[in-house]
């Protein structure tokens, strides 16, 4: 089996919670984790600004078993849906990968850490309603 490479990154065009972040800036963000969390940084992969579009992440899926996880720019660029969320976090942990919120300082490398990440996420949406 071939070593596995490292993390890629994972940035977006849409807006998070109301606000745009420029993708360079997400992409310093995410170096600066990785450098401050010793993992090796792959280039990150932009999502498309389709509002739905999960085609990138799903690209960088297929990617894991040459990778070592992946690197968020933030938790909420995940799916709106609990179900395929779950799915996305089931399928980087049977890789044996982790996946990292570099916003959000967050990890996630067992099953244990999901239902804080789904905690989060839950918060927010019920927050932004009021």
């Amino acid at each position: 089996m071939a070593e596995r490479a490292g993390h890629r990154g994972y940035i977006g065009a849409r807006p998070l919670n109301g606000s745009r972040t420029p993708q360079h800036v997400q992409n310093i963000v995410i170096r600066d984790y990785a450098r401050r969390k010793n993992l090796q940084y792959l280039l990150s992969a932009a999502e498309h600004v389709m509002p739905g579009s999960y085609m990138v992440l799903e690209d960088i899926l297929d990617e894991l078993p040459r990778l070592n996880g992946l690197i968020l720019y933030s938790i909420f660029m995940l799916p709106p849906e609990e179900a395929r969320r779950r799915q996305i976090y089931d399928r980087v942990l049977r890789e044996g990968c982790d996946l990292h919120a570099a916003v959000e300082e967050i990890t996630l490398s067992a099953r244990e850490g999901i239902q804080a990440v789904e905690d989060i996420l839950l918060v927010n949406k019920y927050a932004t309603i009021l």
